[in-house]
């Protein structure tokens, strides 16, 4: 099926299309619910990041604190502000995340659009 074709009959929104990265300033693109989205919505915000590294007999697990400077697809920039000492921290090591406040969370359903606050995540 020739390209042209194929595009034109993903849904709106879906797979990257042209509606995939429409979005208000300071919202997540729709249909795009990612971590790194999540974390540069809480960008300045205390965050400690829990990680394991597979097979390091000196490490396996770490925690790591401090506020949320930046975020990608692969990494997460943190600065601890009692050392002045910077993380780049790599995604593919990251159990979860916590914070010790409410978080900024935006994500859409359906048509509609849900803004705001959590301080507690249950699922339905």
């Amino acid at each position: 099926m020739p390209q042209d074709m194929a595009q034109s009959q993903q849904a709106p929104g879906v797979g990257g299309g042209p509606m995939a990265d429409m979005a208000a300033p300071g919202q997540l693109p729709l249909e795009q619910s990612y971590i790194e989205n999540i974390l540069r919505l809480n960008k300045g915000k205390v965050a400690t990041v829990y990680m394991t590294f597979e097979n390091n007999e000196k490490w396996n697990a770490k925690v790591f604190k401090g506020i949320i400077e930046a975020a990608g697809r692969d990494h997460i920039i943190l600065s601890d502000p009692q050392t002045g000492k910077r993380y780049l921290l790599l995604m593919v090591y990251v159990n979860y995340v916590t914070f010790d406040e409410e978080i900024n969370y935006s994500y859409p359903y359906g048509t509609q659009q849900q803004s705001g606050q959590l301080s507690q995540y249950s699922p339905r």
